[in-house]
């Protein structure tokens, strides 16, 4: 079933802009690799060494789910369950935490302790219980404040306003309340809690990618008074067999990329694609995930030369060639193309027959849809154009932001979802995957605004809104947060209260995906300038966690 399909149509020919004065082409400036051939040398632990490893690791999570069937009292399930699931271990005690919280549920609890209120509040509505906001209510004092006593549950006061959904007023102010709060405690970095305060002001738990939450939470796990010492050793353990899993695909994927790159001579790309990598190993993060991690990754690499080539460095010309030949999408269409593209398309559509090969031709996948929105942004600057509303913006930026491309591509790997009723449903592009688009599509416009607009770039979402509105980029950058927090509140929704009768699987790894644009854009564009995150990827492929 195709994942990006279109009907054949011949692109809008638009007007090229002439080459600068000196004919050269558009600098593309973009940072070197910061890996060069490092996951290429990668060598791993022995055999022996990994059977060691391995072996050890199934001792301690049969212990911890005997740990886990022991466990009576609710506040105990809630700690241990929500540290489970922040050092990444859930994934093998589905069931048992299934039905601790389903007991959590039906059990009567200290409703007026705000700390268990909110981790119980939290925890139940992130696994799709229908969770009463109301009950917050009964924590304000006469004047409307909240009556915090503690910071540890200001932290999941916190992180419980952060499923809140549309209409949720208690929990709108729980959410203002609590950043105010907690950056005055980090401003007094005398709280033993400072590090997780510190975390929590770039993000709440529900926002960060599951493996970057996973390696910063065992060091503070570590240290916290009431850790269980089998769960901490699995943790551990669990991650360094992660990281190797990782690694043997890092390896994998560079070797694909360095012959995708003496083949196709494309120097002006960004060379990102152990960013690349990083940003879909965010969104599935499972071993068992780990043939659509590396399909994501080479799809991923395709939109970005293609992005690349239309953004910065081929002529409008050139562009729409490429934009022609993909929509035909046969080698009849090269003798269409520039020398210089003609390796790289004739690589494309051998990598994505291969696709075909391993995932058969009901699972084919194409990058057309993705295309013909470039082609309409290519107009759009050509024209110096800036859409007369944001609505109109949408209408194609949704589709440019790639966020549709990605998660759709996500589940042509899964084989255990991945029927032909969910590719029907995603096809027809339902409100979740129409909000995860105008999601990414903000959030990149917000941190790439500045650097964009300095060359020949087309109106972002910036400049069409205040045009709209006149307002000014302060208050154009305020509005568009908020509407990034609407959209959150749209995927809590489709998470907690499923809209469509699809697994919830569905719209969970589209929250895993809006959970790594997140990382990205935390501090900037970090897939363009990826120094900024140089030091996460280290922490989690490079550096093992001693045990």
């Amino acid at each position: 079933m195709p994942a990006d399909h279109m009907e054949k149509t011949v692109p809008t020919v638009v007007p090229a802009r002439p080459p600068n004065s000196e004919g050269e082409r558009k600098s593309t400036n973009f940072h070197p690799s910061l890996w060069g051939d490092f996951f290429l040398n990668y060598e791993p632990p022995t055999a022996p060494q990994q059977a060691c490893m391995k072996g050890r690791a199934e001792v301690l999570r049969e212990e911890v789910r005997t740990l886990l069937k022991g466990l009576k009292e609710v506040q105990k399930i809630l700690d241990i369950t929500m540290a489970i699931q922040r050092l990444g271990l859930d994934m093998y005690y589905v069931n048992e935490i299934n039905e601790l919280l389903h007991f959590v549920y039906s059990s009567d609890y200290n409703d007026k302790d705000l700390n268990l209120v909110s981790l119980r509040f939290y925890l139940l509505r992130k696994n799709g219980y229908n969770m009463s906001s109301g009950i917050f209510l009964s924590f304000k004092d006469n004047e409307g404040n909240f009556i915090v006593d503690d910071t540890r549950s200001l932290l999941n006061l916190y992180n419980a306003a952060n499923l809140r959904v549309y209409g949720e007023k208690v929990l709108d102010e729980a959410a203002t309340f609590t950043i105010s709060r907690l950056e005055g405690v980090l401003e007094s970095s005398d709280s033993i809690l400072s590090t997780e305060v510190s975390f929590a002001l770039e993000a709440p738990i529900f926002r960060r990618a599951r493996i970057v939450e996973m390696r910063n939470y065992i060091p503070i796990y570590e240290i916290e008074a009431t850790r269980n010492e089998t769960i901490l050793e699995f943790a551990k353990l669990n991650f360094n067999l992660l990281q190797l899993l990782y690694c043997e695909e890092l390896n994998k994927i560079t070797l694909w990329w360095k012959e995708l790159k003496v083949k196709s001579n494309l120097s002006f790309s960004r060379d990102r694609i152990v960013e690349m990598y990083f940003w879909m190993n965010g969104a599935l993060y499972e071993p068992h995930y780990s043939h659509s991690r590396i399909i994501l990754t080479r799809v991923t690499a395709f939109m970005t030369i293609i992005d690349d080539i239309f953004d910065t460095y081929g002529t409008t010309e050139e562009s729409m060639l490429l934009a022609e030949a993909i929509n035909r999408w046969d080698e009849s269409a090269i003798g269409l193309l520039p020398e210089y593209i003609r390796g790289f398309y004739a690589y494309l559509l051998k990598t994505f027959d291969s696709f075909e090969e391993e995932l058969g031709p009901e699972k084919r996948y194409r990058l057309k849809r993705l295309v013909q929105a470039y082609t309409k942004e290519l107009k759009w600057r050509d024209e110096d154009y800036t859409p007369k509303t944001l609505e109109e913006h949408f209408e194609v930026s949704m589709r440019s932001s790639g966020g549709f491309t990605l998660a759709a591509a996500s589940f042509v790997g899964m084989d255990d979802i991945a029927t032909k009723d969910i590719f029907e449903w995603i096809l027809s592009y339902p409100s979740l995957f129409k909000t995860f688009d105008i999601f990414v599509r903000l959030s990149n416009d917000i941190v790439s605004n500045k650097r964009e607009q300095t060359g020949d770039h087309y109106a972002s979402t910036i400049q069409c809104y205040m045009k709209e509105h006149g307002t000014t980029i302060h208050e154009t950058y305020q509005r568009l947060r908020e509407l990034i927090e609407d959209s959150w509140k749209d995927m809590v929704e489709h998470c907690t209260n499923p809209i469509d009768d699809q697994p919830l699987i569905v719209p969970q790894t589209v929250v895993n995906f809006a959970r790594t644009v997140t990382t990205m854009y935390t501090h900037g564009d970090a897939f363009t300038s990826s120094h900024t995150i140089k030091e996460m990827i280290s922490s989690i492929y490079v550096v093992p966690i001693q045990v």
